[in-house]
């Protein structure tokens, strides 16, 4: 049934689990929340007619995923947690991929239940209705976590990132530029027991040096010139939630000796203030650098490092995920579609055959830029592939790089290249900073960085 905004029907929920026990806890702890009612059933087999009934289903799995596939090739749309006594990171993976919103383990706490429901259906009812599941021979393009994909490089990250979720460590996200570090620091915190509390994501490549200090540990009325009021830090609005630092390697050395210390103590002082304030905050860090490497440089502290190593997930690169370039393609094509009014419902052979090809050295966010483009500069029903010119490469793009050397000329240092085709694009984009960055496909922080270090205000 649909759920109606306002309503005040109770709202159904079907237990499934062998285990007597398990159901007349489920059934008493939601009968006492005047919105939500259970009905269970032992069996799946003689539960799946009582599904027309319910907004959401609390299902057992043990050792395989297969109630939740069953529910889903049966037509049921709503919400479905499903539970299991083992905890196996493995299983909890497949439940979701079989079509689970969520996976808790056995004994689990009544009132988590009903907070987990709740939310699942405040969410269900703000969005619109899911399709129903596709038929086994269709590839699932959606996964994980808003994550799109289902290459056996990114289902290691979900397994890894189910593992580490319910922890309290930090977490230090590595991988190139536009990989998706930020949607995984959101994953793990969507999965953790903070979920109720609020993620907070600081860009430290983004924000000038000077005002950086203040960024995370905020500042009193009067602290230094331009601070009228008091105002709190990320770090500070990330109490009882989890704090994302994307970029942490840009950091400077001074600072990072004062992030050490509030990471050792979970206490920290505003700028110009002498209160100490603590704070309960979990720590998720990401850099597309080789942090041993900056390390071994000098330019990352040692000691914070091994403070913030501790649960570490690499994401891939595209290139290396196979056919999840197609899906998040698509993906992309049908959202950009609907948001510009557009009515493209596809790719042409040829232009799928192009986007595979590619190596996307600015990885999904250079996709996505692509994608986005060919949706607001042409129209059609399928993408074709001469609207796939990448502005980087495409002949006669202002933001070619220019003639490839002549056999025996001199070849120009790296560093020369790169800032003749960042500033090109700069000019070819009226020095909007954001839009050239989504042209070149690289985060915007990389060209205030570069041009920082060549000196240029």
């Amino acid at each position: 049934m649909q759920i109606k905004t306002g309503s005040h029907e109770p709202r159904r929920i079907l237990v499934v689990d062998d285990d007597p026990v398990v159901r007349r806890l489920c059934l008493a702890t939601l009968d006492r929340h005047h919105a939500l009612v259970a009905d269970d059933v032992a069996a799946l087999d003689r539960g799946l007619a009582r599904l027309a009934g319910c907004v959401a289903a609390v299902v057992a799995i043990e050792g395989d995923a297969g109630p939740i596939e069953t529910i889903r090739e049966a037509g049921f749309t709503g919400p479905v947690i499903a539970t299991s006594r083992s905890g196996s990171v493995s299983l909890a993976v497949a439940a979701m991929r079989a079509g689970a919103d969520d996976v808790m383990v056995k004994p689990f706490a009544p009132a988590e239940l009903v907070r987990r429901l709740q939310a699942l259906l405040a969410k269900e009812a703000a969005a619109p209705r899911r399709p129903a599941r596709r038929a086994a021979a269709e590839p699932a393009e959606s996964s994980f976590e808003g994550f799109i994909g289902t290459s056996d490089v990114m289902q290691e990250v979900f397994e890894q990132i189910v593992r580490i979720a319910p922890s309290k460590a930090p977490v230090f996200i590595t991988g190139e530029s536009g990989t998706g570090k930020e949607v995984t620091a959101e994953a793990i915190h969507a999965r953790s027991p903070r979920a109720g509390g609020p993620f907070i994501a600081l860009n430290c490549g983004a924000i000038p040096k000077d005002l950086m200090e203040s960024e995370i540990f905020g500042h009193v009325k009067g602290a230094f010139t331009g601070a009228h009021d008091d105002r709190p830090g990320a770090a500070e609005l990330a109490h009882g939630g989890t704090l994302f630092l994307d970029e942490i390697c840009e950091m400077e050395l001074s600072l990072q000796a004062k992030l050490l210390r509030f990471i050792q103590t979970g206490e920290l002082k505003r700028v110009g203030d002498g209160r100490t304030r603590t704070l309960d905050v979990r720590f998720v860090c990401a850099t597309n650098r080789d942090p041993a490497a900056e390390v071994a440089a000098g330019r990352f502290r040692e000691d914070l490092f091994y403070r913030l190593h501790v649960l570490p997930i690499h994401l891939p690169p595209l290139r290396a995920r196979g056919g999840d370039v197609i899906a998040l393609a698509r993906a992309f094509l049908a959202r950009f579609a609907a948001e510009e009014g557009k009515s493209f419902q596809g790719f042409k052979p040829e232009a799928e055959r192009l986007i595979a090809a590619c190596d996307w050295p600015g990885n999904v966010r250079q996709l996505q830029n692509v994608i986005r483009r060919v949706v607001v500069l042409h129209d059609g029903e399928a993408v074709e592939a001469s609207m796939l010119a990448l502005p980087i490469v495409a002949s006669g793009s202002p933001l070619a790089a220019g003639p490839a050397p002549q056999a025996g000329a001199a070849v120009e240092p790296f560093v020369v290249q790169e800032q003749r085709i960042i500033e090109r694009a700069l000019k070819a984009c009226d020095g909007n900073i954001p839009k050239a960055a989504a042209a070149l496909g690289i985060a915007p922080s990389t060209i205030y960085r570069k041009r920082q270090a060549w000196g240029v205000q």
